[in-house]
């Protein structure tokens, strides 16, 4: 009997496992995020139900909902919520195991008793609705790319991605231009907070350090709003990472890629270890920690001491050669979603990305004044990439801890020979660098609702930190005199009798720790008998900088031609170690080594207010004060202190015309600050450019004034046609120039007196269904933005400077960009193309000395193709990328005939010429 009831039991309990995991399987889930259609605020408390049923749920602090176990078919979701007309969608159709993304918008009742008044709907129509609304009601002109864009474009990083937003262009494959202007007038966010330079010698953020595959949104605002950080100008880039996975996944992704100019083609390099393919040095590049001070070096060290020294020092300078592989690249995300009990929710995504490059820039010229060089550039490149997001909403309150690491290996080997009128000899040159990028970033954030108006406060705390490390930067270099060319007893020899610029080991680290904290609260309120948003802040962020370099050098104690003319694998022998033929020396340089600290604490109050039904006006001010210091290493030099507060009023005015035309008007002010870098006089050698580059203690922080006009027609959902029109006015604008008051040009910092920017934007984004009414047009879908752009700058009196010309472009500007594609859908959006075409005007790049004239950057024509095809059930993606397929050269050049173009040698100075070939890639991805 007993054992009956066991049985029985056990019957039991299996076949409710069955049926739960049947129901499961027959059952699927809607949700979405529902919003405020004239302002695009996220309303929370909005009642959320399936019509004809008691299952419902309110939507969360962010404005979502979800509802799940629903069966599989059409439903009809009905939205209530007080003060605002209820809304009833049709057609929401529920599949099994899958989940149905249905974002709402609902609009103010217009009267006291038409709260209870049901607007009717579609599936298909409210989500273009929401799209709709998502695009006209940002508070600023701002533009911005989804996850969805993105996936459908070539681009393997965030700096791609730019490329394709209105007015943006690239420099270097990583530096963001907005509207023409330098990348230093731009701000980086990530997640809500400011991100700090990367770059050891400029103010910039490295935006191919984040992968587009972690990107969920990208916005940039071009006008500021007091919610911004105020530092910046051309443009406020936000990169937002996801949290909560609409569903559980898991997306595994391989890549190969052909590079014309570098794969499969014979690659030199120096050292080369299994670490460096995970993105890591072995440890033996950097100095050992107990190696002697400057001090000791420079007093000179014994015999026991020197060799022991010089033996602690990497002496491999083989140049090893093999074949360069394939560019290769491999991805992995799991997302998992956890609905629990009173409309909680627990999420998490975990990505992991990995890339590795070859790449060779041959015959890179450098042909101006002495010179006549020319470069053969291998660059061995590991980039990996992790991002782990953790969610957690319950209630009217959501938690979030988001974490970023991206960390870059960059190991360079240049092998250069030619000629130096100078020095009357013929020359070679070898250098290899290493540079190790890192960026870690971890934010908790959390917002919650208080009390019954919706009010909402959100905090956040975050701490980043930015490493470059760049051990054992070797450089020798070989010369042979004129006189001497057609002699064979005489050979090419280095120069081992003094410490300089191209002959010595950089070590050299910058680490930067920040952390900052925000609270902002945001407050319904009825003005002019609309509901609008009062919204307030505080924000603090500390920096806290240290940046080391050392310049050491083997020198000869007695000049042995013979010894000079080594080959380089021999130049630096262990037999000559031994005997004490070298002598370790270092140039002192305590003054190149600084430690830097900032402090900025902000506060804002702004006003989102409606106007009418039509109007809206989004203003209000910010206040930052900054406090800055940076001292040198060396006691004898003054600290740089800055200590100001600004006040910055903006304001963002919106007219709906039409339900599809925006007219747009606005006024604020921003500021620029000088980074740690440009005050800091740390000079260092740039053996590419051959320059020095070095800071000004004296710059100061530039303000702007800012103004913009804007016209947006809404033709349909996804499509827009714009035109805008700006102009800034610019007092102590911060920029670079060749200062050539001393023998070796140097690329220094410096304030001009007063610049002017002004310029048109055009854009366009439609499909081709007016063309012709089918299905071919209707999934076409033509986008084009252009942007002209004049600046005027006024250079200061100061003759120290020696400045040539007195008027000039602005330095970065470009005259106009282009940007172009053309995208289609087969197949039912299956097989998909996308063309993209862009182009950047001739842009002064560093302003003219009084020997040097300006450096200007060419303009060059970039085409890239994507096709890409679903497979498997759509669970699979197969993509095949084109990138730079005309593969024309980059250059850089001194336009001494002043024709405004690029003539070439010996018409134009070229400082900088190469093509870095075009790029083909095949990837595959799989979601589970």
């Amino acid at each position: 009997m007993k054992l009956q009831t066991k049985l029985k039991a056990i019957i039991t309990i299996i076949c409710v496992i069955i049926s739960t995991s049947v129901f499961a399987q027959n059952a699927g889930k809607i949700s979405g995020t529902v919003s405020d259609k004239k302002s695009g605020e996220t309303l929370i408390g909005v009642t959320v139900r399936i019509k004809g049923s008691t299952q419902g749920i309110a939507t969360d602090v962010d404005g979502k909902y979800t509802l799940t176990g629903l069966p599989v078919g059409k439903h009809i979701v009905t939205f209530q919520y007080v003060s605002y007309d209820g809304k009833e969608i049709s057609d929401v159709q529920v599949t099994a195991g899958q989940n149905t993304i249905l974002n709402v918008i609902l609009a103010e009742a217009s009267g006291q008793n038409l709260s209870e008044v049901v607007i009717q709907g579609s599936f298909k129509k409210e989500s273009i609705n929401a799209l709709y609304a998502q695009q006209k009601n940002n508070a600023s002109i701002s533009d911005g790319i989804s996850s969805e864009l993105i996936k459908r474009s070539p681009d393997k990083n965030t700096s791609d991605v730019l490329k394709r937003v209105s007015g943006a262009t690239i420099q270097d494959n990583k530096f963001v231009v907005i509207r023409g202007l330098s990348d230093r007038y731009n701000t980086a966010m990530l997640d809500g907070a400011s991100l700090p330079s990367t770059e050891p010698n400029r103010k910039a953020f490295s935006f191919d350090i984040v992968p587009s595959n972690l990107v969920d949104n990208l916005i940039i605002n071009k006008t500021a709003t007091p919610d911004l950080p105020a530092d910046f100008t051309g443009g406020a880039i936000q990169i937002l990472t996801k949290d909560i996975p609409d569903q559980n996944f898991i997306t595994l992704g391989a890549g190969a890629g052909y590079n014309t100019v570098s794969t499969f083609k014979n690659f030199k390099s120096g050292t080369r270890t299994a670490t460096n393919y995970l993105g890591f040095d072995n440890g033996k590049k950097q100095l050992p920690t107990n190696f002697y001070n400057t001090n000791q070096i420079v007093n000179g060290l014994n015999t026991e001491q020197n060799i022991k020294a010089l033996r602690s020092l990497p002496q491999d300078w083989n140049i090893y050669q093999r074949s360069a592989l394939p560019t290769q690249n491999y991805q992995f995300t799991i997302g998992k979603v956890k609905e629990l009990e009173n409309n909680s929710k627990l999420g998490a995504i975990v990505s992991l990305t990995y890339r590795n490059s070859q790449t060779i820039s041959q015959d890179v010229v450098r042909d101006y004044y002495d010179f006549d060089y020319r470069d053969d550039v291998y660059k061995f490149s590991t980039n990996i990439g992790a991002l782990a997001n953790f969610a957690y909403t319950f209630g009217k309150n959501k938690i979030t801890f988001k974490n970023i690491y991206n960390r870059i290996y960059d190991d360079q080997f240049l092998s250069r020979t030619g000629t130096n009128q100078n020095t009357q000899s013929d020359m070679k040159f070898f250098a290899f660098d290493l540079m190790q990028k890192s960026l870690f970033k971890s934010t908790v954030e959390g917002t919650h609702q208080l009390g019954e108006k919706s009010a909402k406060i959100n905090w956040s705390l975050s701490y980043s930190n930015v490493l470059n490390d760049q051990p054992d930067q070797r450089k020798v270099s070989y010369t042979k005199l004129f006189v001497d060319a057609n002699n064979p007893d005489v050979g090419y020899a280095a120069n081992l009798s003094t410490l300089g610029k191209e002959n010595t080991r950089l070590y050299s680290k910058l680490n930067e720790d920040s952390y900052a904290a925000a609270v902002n609260y945001t407050l319904p309120v009825n003005m002019f008998n609309k509901t609008s948003t009062f919204k307030a802040g505080l924000t603090s962020q500390y920096r806290d900088r240290s940046f080391d370099v050392r310049f050491l050098g083997l020198l000869l104690r007695t000049d042995d031609a013979a010894i000079r003319e080594r080959p380089l694998n021999q130049l630096f022998g262990k037999d000559l170690i031994d005997n004490n033929i070298y002598k370790l020396d270092e140039i002192p340089n305590v003054q190149d080594s600084y430690n830097g600290n900032s402090l900025t604490n902000a506060g804002y109050v702004m006003l989102d207010n409606k106007i009418g039904d039509k109007a809206r006006i989004v203003w209000g001010a910010r206040v930052e004060q900054f406090n800055l210091n940076l001292e040198a290493k060396d006691a004898s030099l003054s600290t740089v202190k800055q200590n100001y507060i600004d006040v910055l009023p903006s304001a963002n005015f919106t007219y709906n015309l039409t339900d599809k035309i925006n007219l747009r008007a606005s006024y604020y002010r921003t500021l620029a600050r000088p980074e740690f870098r440009e005050l800091s006089i740390s000079s260092y050698y740039d053996y590419e450019l051959l320059a020095f580059q070095q800071g000004n203690p004296n710059l100061k922080r530039s303000t702007i004034d800012n103004a913009d006009l804007r016209f947006e027609l809404y033709p349909s959902a996804g499509q827009i046609i714009s035109v805008s029109g700006f102009y800034k006015k610019f007092k102590n604008a911060i920029e670079t120039l060749n200062s050539d008051a001393g023998s070796t040009r140097t690329i220094t910092y410096f304030n001009s007196k007063k610049a002017t920017v002004y310029g048109l934007e055009f854009e366009v984004r439609k499909s081709l269904d007016f063309i012709l009414e089918n299905d071919f047009m209707k999934n076409t879908t033509a986008y084009a933005n252009l942007t002209l752009i004049k600046s005027k700058v006024s250079n200061p009196e100061e003759s120290g400077l020696n400045l040539k010309d007195a008027e000039r472009p602005m330095v970065g500007q470009a005259p106009y960009v282009i940007n172009a594609g053309l995208q289609h859908s087969f197949l039912d959006n299956k097989l998909n193309f996308n063309a993209l075409y862009n182009k950047v005007g001739r842009r002064l790049a560093i302003a003219a000395g009084a020997v040097y004239p300006a450096v200007w950057e060419a303009p060059r024509d970039v085409i890239d193709l994507q096709l890409g095809l679903k497979v498997l059930k759509n669970k699979g993606e197969v993509k095949f990328n084109a990138g730079d397929i005309l593969n024309q050269r980059s250059v850089l050049y001194y336009d001494q005939n002043v024709n405004k173009k690029y003539d070439g040698s010996p018409t134009d100075d070229t400082l900088s010429s190469y093509k870095s070939g075009s790029n083909f890639s095949l990837a595959f991805s799989y979601t589970f």
